[in-house]
């Protein structure tokens, strides 16, 4: 490669430090601990060693620029493992008792991307909790990778929480879901707006208990209430906040024409 070159690549690098090792360990130890927690073949005392090895070396890079104790976070995380463990078992129920295709719990720790994308984010949330940057956005990322479900790790979800298919589904930073809602695929919960100032406000609705979303609809801002046993229609589009124990449907106009009809 000509000098001349490779000077202009070195000026055009980011400024910022960029290891994409931290992506790769952090996908590792995703990927590890969903295993570990639930296949109860491992040996459990023994694989949370290994795991607490590996992130190690993550908060080693994450770590760099904060000003943190990152040391302290894996004790802080172990001890609310059983915590987060008991919220994803609500979860599966969920997904059992909700989905009339699902046979067994075990199939759906297997086979359910909406499951999957939500137990991640449900390890992630406490990481993110505890202000360790990136680990837990690229936590829930590599879920979204895998299942086309975007979950941020600072959204604050309930019990029972069920996604039915899940592709597409999109749920904001600062998106509040209370217990027992269920969403179906393509349903975005985000922002009315996006300036930048408006980084550290709620930008994101609020669904309460008990609400059934259908596909593709779309909730939109902080101050938008979803209210508890309401029913929102697929393809639906809201930007205000509806009261409990509404249903909500988008109307189109179908056409049928018949052979007869085309002259």
């Amino acid at each position: 490669m000509k000098k001349q070159t490779l000077n202009k690549l070195k000026k055009l690098q980011p400024t910022v430090a960029i290891n994409f090792k931290l992506k790769e360990l952090t996908e590792y130890f995703t990927a590890r601990l969903y295993h570990v927690l639930f296949d109860n073949n491992l040996h459990l005392e023994q694989e949370l060693q290994s795991l607490s090895n590996d992130f190690e070396s993550l908060v080693d890079l994450a770590c760099l620029q904060t000003n943190i104790k990152c040391e302290c976070v894996w004790s802080q995380y172990v001890d609310v493992f059983p915590e987060i463990f008991e919220s994803i078992q609500k979860d599966a129920q969920a997904s059992l008792q909700t989905d009339p295709a699902a046979n067994s719990l075990q199939e759906i720790f297997l086979a359910y991307p909406g499951f999957f994308a939500i137990a991640i984010y449900r390890l992630a949330h406490p990481l993110y909790q505890f202000g360790l940057p990136l680990v837990p956005r690229l936590m829930t990322e590599y879920a979204h990778g895998k299942t086309g479900i975007d979950i941020h790790p600072g959204a604050q979800i309930g019990a029972y929480f069920h996604i039915d298919h899940g592709t597409g589904v999109v749920i904001g930073e600062t998106t509040i879901i209370q217990d027992h809602v269920k969403i179906y695929q393509g349903v975005t919960l985000g922002g009315l707006t996006v300036n930048k100032n408006l980084q550290n406000c709620k930008r994101h609705p609020t669904i309460e208990s008990n609400v059934t979303i259908y596909a593709n609809a779309t909730i939109l801002g902080g101050e938008t209430i979803i209210g508890s046993h309401t029913v929102i229609g697929g393809n639906s589009w809201l930007v205000h906040s509806v009261p409990p124990y509404s249903k909500v449907y988008h109307n189109s106009e179908i056409t049928i024409k018949t052979k007869n009809d085309q002259r």
